[in-house]
């Protein structure tokens, strides 16, 4: 059986990484992954919102929702006719 352990950590001295508080036994296996999270990551808000014909496009259709006003598309019929 495989158990994960999601913590937050900051890269040490010398590239060094500490768990805290972790469940695990001084001499077992285990297999490591890093996910690195870029500062400079811009969040797709943001980028969405970036130029102003893009950010009126979707403050237009957010008013559009909350006005009831939406289009469903039944994906099924759709590919049974275009595709």
């Amino acid at each position: 059986m495989i158990n994960s352990i999601k913590q937050k950590a900051i890269v040490g001295k010398n590239g060094k990484i500490e768990l805290s508080e972790t469940e695990l036994t001084e001499g077992s296996l285990v297999e490591v992954i890093v996910l690195v999270e870029s500062a400079d990551e811009e969040d797709e808000t943001e980028y969405l919102l970036s130029s102003q014909a893009n950010k009126k496009q979707l403050l237009d259709a957010l008013e559009n929702v909350k006005q009831g006003q939406v289009i469903s598309v039944d994906l099924d019929e759709y590919e049974k006719s275009y595709l």
